[in-house]
């Protein structure tokens, strides 16, 4: 089996969009995706998604350009290979070019051996609980609407992306725990990488009084010393974004600084399911929890609910609510039931059928090889 084709869409649909800080716009929404065809008949697909202020991603694509035509005439099943061949030496491309051609590989894998990835890749297990992951919202009743819109449809944690602002991001923290006072409903919540050390350390403790399950980003993921600092100061589990180790050299040497309560990465981010089980298994060699990012378009939540499934090293699914948005050219999506639960795909390789007319309509830049 040899590769022949490789196309690259950017789709950038107009859809509603959210901002996740005080200080950003609303974010432009965009999926990259990576269809890899073979002489065989049998092709694989890939996505990726990016969040930038002022206009739809097309540099994903563009790194991509210089890429795709390495693949062609090659074998899709040597991914480790592929991933040497492809994975910049000198100057470095953005990782999700990488992850976007991995998971293309692992999804064509998936569909010769009529399999799910998540089995492919050890199948620990085939549900898990998922929570609510909000946008940023006006104010606090906006808040506490969504917390009970949530709990109504079967959610049982919520996470909250809020003003990153100490003082405001308290306030809900409090106001939703006296709505929420029982341990019914969990709460998580997210400074993207907004706060000074003082602040973290304010609002961490806060948060250990108001029972929270975690306190995510709230220093720049490179502050390594910082986040030892706080995880030390405080018993409410830390975790870091997720989004700026980028290579497992990196991702190790954090691990094993003990910055972190509970580690966090993500497919895209890692370059790839390839690097992606290597990351998972760097965790599990630390005795540590990793509760993967799964924000984003169907096919990256999809990605990261196989890694996730794949293992037994986090408690959750991260959903990106309110769902429409997310959910643009798709003709099968991931949803909770009313327990909460989120189920895997049942189709082989990511699982989940694609609305390719939908995305057609959407596309605002293509290439191909």
């Amino acid at each position: 089996m040899k590769i022949d084709r490789v196309e690259v869409r950017v789709v950038g649909p107009k859809v509603e969009r959210y901002t996740w800080s005080h200080d950003l716009p609303e974010q432009y929404m965009t999926n990259t995706l990576v269809r890899v065809y073979t002489d065989e008949g049998v092709d694989g697909v890939g996505a990726v998604a990016n969040y930038t202020s002022y206009d739809y991603d097309r540099y994903t694509a563009e790194a991509l350009r210089h890429l795709i035509p390495i693949l062609i005439g090659k074998d899709p099943l040597k991914r480790e290979s592929l991933l040497k061949e492809i994975w910049p030496r000198c100057f470095p491309l953005p990782p999700g070019a990488v992850a976007a051609i991995d998971i293309a590989l692992w999804d064509l894998y998936g569909k010769l051996c009529n399999q799910p990835i998540y089995r492919l890749l050890g199948g620990a297990r085939d549900r898990i609980q998922s929570y609510a992951s909000t946008p940023m919202f006006e104010d606090v009743p906006a808040y506490l609407k969504f917390v009970e819109e949530s709990v109504e449809q079967g959610f049982k944690a919520v996470k909250f992306h809020c003003w990153c602002l100490p003082d405001k991001d308290l306030e809900l923290a409090r106001a939703v725990r006296r709505e929420y006072p029982g341990d019914d409903v969990k709460f998580m919540l997210d400074a993207e990488n907004n706060y000074t050390y003082d602040g973290a350390l304010r609002v961490a403790r806060e948060l250990v009084d108001l029972g929270f399950e975690w306190f995510e980003a709230p220093l720049f993921d490179y502050d390594l010393e910082g986040y030892r600092r706080l995880t030390k100061a405080t018993t409410v589990s830390i975790l870091p974004s997720g989004n700026w180790f980028q290579d497992l050299h990196s991702f190790k040497h954090a691990l094993t600084s003990g910055a972190w309560s509970i580690a966090r990465t993500d497919v895209t981010v890692m370059g790839g399911f390839t690097q992606g089980k290597k990351a998972m298994a760097l965790v599990e060699s630390m005795g540590m929890r990793c509760e993967l990012m799964c924000w984003g378009c169907t096919l990256v939540s999809a990605a990261n609910l196989h890694l996730t499934l794949a293992h037994n090293l986090g408690h959750y699914f991260e959903q990106a609510v309110p769902y429409d948005s997310y959910e643009y050219g798709m003709k099968q999506v991931i949803r909770i039931g009313s327990d909460g639960i989120v189920e895997a795909p049942r189709g082989p390789g990511l699982g989940l059928e694609i609305d390719w007319e939908a995305m057609g309509k959407a596309t605002i830049h293509s290439l191909s090889a």
